[in-house]
């Protein structure tokens, strides 16, 4: 073969490369797509002219290996920008070249005016977004997203019913997924505040869209998670739509009649059957109201039933699938069931279900594709493996720990008062473990010492204060002398607090970085780690006894959290019992604001904190008594300042 021969044949090959069959290559835009094939035509057009000039120079025989060498080189390359490039096609290129879509037109007329797209608090989420979101959007939108959802989780762990989920949720969705009413606004004449509102209302349902689609694709991954995204994400469906005006609630079915299917029953329909309607339906209104507040007598109900309240006509068919038959307050008449509108959040949860169901397993599929982008997989990856892991957002000031600040609400926390049963009562179980066994035995292993040491620094105690504190406590025996603590383990406290090495500012580890250490070894002395994992059940119970907890029954529960690792939820339902008065206090107040006296137990520090809220509430309260010259008077909590031997 001649060497023309082969730079022919050599030429074509690369030419030909240049340009693929499919020649739609984009990025996230059509522009990047351009680019990177006119970047690909002009490094062929370099390596062809560097070709001609060796083609002159060297030996035919040298020169036909040199060719083959750089065809490989070239085809991995293309490989590979192909493959990066492959799944980053726009909602446009899905549209023109695959035949996927089910929309119809007034659903994609939706995506061109994000008012109409976003005209209900509450949605299917049906329709999936196509507007680009920076990657901090997408991070912090689907962490916000997913507190709530572990919230709920921890909720539905501990049996709470709809109405107490929803006083736990609302302050949450407050502040991390607001959903406001629509201010009203969207006529084209508008004020430049008016328009500000529009905006703050697209972008709270943008982040209410986006965050939901993002979780998707994180709980899309297997059956288990699909199940525990459904269950929450239904519960949070219902909990908004209890939150909506009624006006609202008639708004959101009318926008989805075409999904629903629903028939409303006419006049003559509610006349003809009104006695079976009040025989099938009756108990139910009635009940709905009594929760209310109101006692209807049996006439009161049937007028009620004629005038007020609308039926919802449904097939057989519809009814039995999905289990609604089962509570006998549904009338059945030729086929049909008739359902009061008191049901229809049952009808829609149900819809929701389905819905949310069918487009998980879609998801699903569509991740192979997701798992070329470099830019996401690892977003999805840390939300994925660190779900209910996003802890407590544990907020101090360094300085006023550093420097003893008498205005902060932790000033009355220093070496003597921390071992006081005044703060230690305060104590999660952890840490009062770790305090009571440094305290026996005047030493605790490394691990244990940071455990504490970071608890200790968090829940206000200065630096000063803390070797005070460590010092006392590992020389109190004589085992161990002051200059040999100052030279062994003062410089490790001193780290702790950012003032040595390199002076980072160490949080006080949350639950599961607890959880994430190996498991002590108590024969070696060692204490840290997480009590409702590491101790076995007589010994959890002794302590559990110890802090008031004996009724067997709240035993039984503790002991079957543990049982099903859920460590946490243990730890948050020990709150709970511990500080039953008080949390039922606040219940009554309706005192909604404060979030920590309410969120889910995973963070040391949560614990103490919420604990000397519940404290400071209930002496705020007692205060406001004797001003008022009630009988109360300013009452202690028995705390003294001797020092615990435990």
């Amino acid at each position: 073969m001649s060497d023309t021969t082969i730079m022919s044949f050599l030429f074509f090959f690369f030419f030909s490369r240049v340009v693929p069959n499919n020649t739609t290559r984009h990025d996230t835009t059509h522009t990047r797509g351009i680019l990177l094939q006119w970047k690909d035509f002009i490094n062929i057009y370099s390596i062809l002219l560097l070709l001609l000039l060796l083609f002159l120079l060297l030996p035919s025989s040298f020169l036909f290996f040199f060719f083959f060498l750089l065809l490989l080189v070239h085809s991995n390359m293309f490989r590979q920008s192909k493959r990066r490039t492959a799944g980053r096609r726009n909602f446009e290129d899905n549209n023109n070249n695959n035949n996927n879509n089910n929309l119809d037109e007034p659903e994609i007329s939706k995506y061109l005016n994000p008012s109409s797209l976003y005209n209900s608090r509450l949605s299917f989420y049906d329709l999936p977004p196509i507007q680009e979101i920076t990657l901090e959007q997408f991070e912090t939108w689907a962490i916000d997203r997913l507190k709530i959802l572990i919230e709920i989780e921890s909720c539905l762990a501990r049996s709470k019913s709809l109405k107490e989920i929803e006083s736990y949720i609302k302050p949450l969705l407050l502040k991390y997924l607001p959903l406001n009413p629509s201010p009203g606004l969207l006529s084209t004449t508008t004020t430049t505040i008016d328009s500000q509102s529009n905006n703050n209302y697209i972008l709270e349902r943008m982040k209410d869209h986006y965050s939901h689609f993002i979780l998707r694709l994180v709980f899309c991954r297997n059956e288990e998670l699909r199940k525990n995204f459904i269950k929450n994400e239904t519960i949070l469906f219902k909990i908004r739509y209890n939150l909506l005006q009624p006006k609202e609630q008639q708004e959101f079915i009318e926008l989805n009649h075409h999904k629903l299917n629903w028939q409303y029953i006419t006049s003559e329909e509610k006349i003809q059957l009104n006695q079976q309607l009040f025989n099938s339906s009756g108990n139910l209104i009635k009940n709905q109201f009594l929760l209310d507040g109101e006692n209807l007598t049996n006439d009161q109900l049937k007028k009620f039933i004629m005038f007020k309240e609308n039926f919802i006509k449904l097939p057989f068919e519809k009814i039995s699938t999905n289990n609604l038959i089962n509570n006998r307050s549904i009338y059945l008449f030729k086929g049909y069931g008739y359902l009061p509108s008191c049901l229809q959040l049952n009808l829609l949860s149900i819809e929701f279900n389905k819905i949310l169901n069918d487009n998980l397993i879609k998801t699903f599929q569509t991740i192979p594709i997701l798992e070329e982008d470099d830019r996401l997989l690892p977003l999805l990856n840390n939300l994925s493996k660190n779900f209910k892991n996003f802890q407590y957002e544990y907020e101090y000031d360094q300085n006023q720990i550093n420097n003893n600040n008498n205005d902060n609400l932790n000033s009355d926390i220093n070496a003597k008062s921390i071992i006081t049963s005044k703060i230690i009562n305060h104590y999660p179980l952890c840490a009062q473990n770790l305090q009571r066994n440094l305290i026996i035995n005047s030493h605790l292993k490394y691990g244990g010492r940071q455990q504490l040491g970071l608890f200790l620094k968090g829940i206000g105690l200065n630096i000063d204060e803390a070797i005070k504190f460590w010092s006392y406590q590992f020389t109190k025996s004589n085992s161990l002398s002051l200059e040999t603590f100052n030279k062994d383990y003062k410089y490790n406290i001193r780290h702790q607090y950012g003032l040595e090495g390199a002076r980072i500012n160490y949080k006080p580890w949350d639950c599961s970085i607890i959880l994430s250490k190996p498991r002590p070894n108590y024969k070696n002395l060692e204490y840290h780690g997480c009590p409702y994992r590491d101790f076995n059940l007589d010994v959890l119970i002794n302590n559990l006894n110890n802090m008031g907890i004996t009724d067997q029954q709240d035993l039984n529960t503790i002991i079957d959290d543990v049982n099903k690792h859920d460590y946490t939820i243990a730890c948050t339902r020990v709150f709970e019992l511990t500080h039953e008065k008080q949390l039922k206090k606040i219940k009554e107040k309706n005192n909604n604001n404060n979030i920590n006296s309410m969120m889910h137990i995973n963070h040391p520090n949560l614990y103490f904190d919420r604990s000397r809220q519940l404290e400071r509430s209930e002496n705020k309260d007692k205060e406001v008594k004797v001003v008022s010259g009630g009988d109360g008077g300013v009452g202690g909590d028995g705390g003294d300042d001797d020092v615990s031997n435990e």
